[in-house]
């Protein structure tokens, strides 16, 4: 999709003709960069290069944190509420906990995609 516009530029409404533009030049995360691969990778593929996108390999580091690290959320929310001998946060959702209880791999996860964009894309 990184090839129209339509999806990598910001849509504006143009008063003048009364329709949305998105004209616009695509940044460096939309541009087709090659990368060298790691020797294993080489030796395993053949392949010496690759060409992707800069937005790609953010995606793949981001979705490797998410897979590996984000059930931990989970597990450090179990550990802390044991610590304080607690079953639940709170009793908003009968049987299921608070909304700490549902969504504590969201709030490692949000941390991270903070760091990692403030740290690497900016």
């Amino acid at each position: 999709m990184s090839g129209w516009r339509y999806f990598v530029c910001p849509v504006e409404f143009n008063n003048d003709s009364n329709r949305f533009q998105w004209d616009c030049e695509p940044s460096e995360l939309f541009q087709l960069q090659d990368y060298a691969l790691p020797s294993v990778l080489e030796s395993f593929t053949g392949w010496t290069t690759v060409r992707l996108y800069p937005f790609q390999v953010h995606s793949i580091a981001l979705s490797s944190f998410a897979s590996i690290m984000g059930p931990f959320g989970g597990f450090f929310a179990s550990g802390f509420k044991r610590a304080f001998k607690m079953k639940d946060f709170a009793n908003t959702i009968p049987g299921h906990g608070g909304i700490m209880d549902r969504f504590d791999c969201q709030y490692l996860m949000a941390t991270f995609v903070n760091v990692y964009i403030a740290s690497f894309i900016r």
